[in-house]
């Protein structure tokens, strides 16, 4: 197995939860236990989904610098939203994290997970032969 391939599967087993995990949050009731200890966990591993993408290098597409892509931009996005949407939430201020972190799961699952089904792509492989 490539270092590319270890890297692809590590995003994919990180952040495929995070598609259940954050819809679920999304949904729940705010503010319980619950939500806090699940939400710790999806910040978790949306970070480490962010930082996992950054080594791995666009292969459809414009190149910059070699490596990245545009899609790498939702990588920015995740490590920019996190921490400022737990900022906000510790501050108090519940509106500001519930705007980043529908932004976020907009932006970086349902919008960055499409682009993934793009042709090239390894999953628009799999699902579409």
């Amino acid at each position: 197995m490539t270092n590319y391939q270890i890297l692809m599967y590590l995003h994919l087993a990180s952040v495929v939860p995070c598609i259940f995990i954050g819809a679920f949050l999304l949904f729940a009731t705010k503010g319980t236990k619950n939500h806090r200890g699940i939400g710790k966990l999806y910040m978790t591993l949306m970070v480490f989904t962010a930082i996992v993408s950054l080594f791995l290098p666009a292969k459809v597409g414009a190149q910059f610098l070699n490596h990245f892509g545009w899609i790498h931009l939702f990588s920015l996005l995740t490590l920019y939203s996190v921490p400022t949407a737990l900022w906000a939430i510790r501050k108090g201020n519940v509106r500001r994290h519930k705007i980043k972190m529908i932004l976020l799961y907009v932006g970086a699952i349902m919008i960055a997970g499409g682009f993934t089904l793009a042709p090239g792509r390894y999953l628009h492989g799999l699902f579409f032969g």
